[in-house]
């Protein structure tokens, strides 16, 4: 039998649990957050948020960042996510493995993560002159081609707060930094069906994407090409395109 000391104990121990799954949920319209702003989003103490929060970064569910001191979503969320995402892996998997087959160049599936894309899936080219890409990898949506065909297909308050929270690098002289210039892409991305990286993130780096989008219209991640811009004339970026809209097709079939 349950004496009330432990029935006690373990509505707190609810409440804890509660209380930090509210904290995960606060970074659904947030990319960074200080303890302050968490503590008066959910109307804790301070000290009750920091503790939550405290124990969070241990598990690696959040992160601190070194510079500004704010929080925000940790690698373990995106382990776990991607153990959700096993099927999507799954389906995606056989596409990229033909797209290097096919194009001989490296091909990527990459997912959202914030402002960022973050690489789950790769399979790289057979020349020794290749793009190498690390999974794991996070890079800005802006200035690449599978982020800018991702952001491109979400919705126009998302896009625009994605716009809003980033923070404009210039790379290359291509890299585009100007707002309305950026959304002139993203419209011209949405009438093609494919976007274009032009060593906006790094000179001799050409990229071919398509967003992969499934029945409902939800922007699940994105598919690309990449190879060195000496081998990806027009010619081949076209072609490269085409079979990148048609694999994305089929993977929509399948889920």
């Amino acid at each position: 039998m349950k004496t009330m000391s432990m029935m006690r104990d373990e509505k707190k121990l609810i409440q804890s649990v509660e209380r930090a799954y509210r904290i995960l949920k606060c970074f659904e319209e947030h990319e960074m957050l200080r303890i302050v702003d968490i503590s008066n989003m959910l109307s804790l103490h301070k000290s009750t948020t920091f503790g939550l929060v405290d124990t969070l970064v241990q598990l690696n569910l959040l992160e601190q960042d070194e510079e500004t001191g704010m929080y925000k979503l940790g690698m373990e969320l995106f382990r776990l996510g991607m153990r959700v995402n096993f099927n999507l892996k799954k389906i995606v998997s056989p596409y990229i493995d033909r797209l290097v087959i096919e194009t001989k160049e490296t091909s990527n599936f990459v997912v959202r993560k914030g402002t960022n894309i973050v690489y789950v899936l790769k399979k790289e080219s057979p020349h020794s002159m290749r793009i190498c890409t690390k999974l794991g990898l996070e890079l800005p949506m802006y200035c690449t081609a599978v982020g800018k065909a991702i952001l491109a297909h979400l919705e126009d308050e998302v896009i625009d707060e994605i716009i809003d929270k980033t923070e404009f690098k210039k790379f290359t002289n291509n890299t585009i930094t100007d707002v309305g210039e950026l959304k002139r892409e993203l419209e011209q991305i949405r009438a093609l069906g494919y976007a274009v990286d032009n060593e906006e993130l790094e000179y001799g780096l050409t990229c071919v994407a398509a967003p992969i989008i499934d029945c409902r219209g939800t922007t699940l991640g994105g598919i690309s090409v990449s190879g060195p811009t000496v081998r990806m004339d027009y010619k081949k970026i076209k072609y490269v395109s085409e079979l990148l809209m048609k694999y994305a097709e089929e993977i929509k079939a399948k889920l």
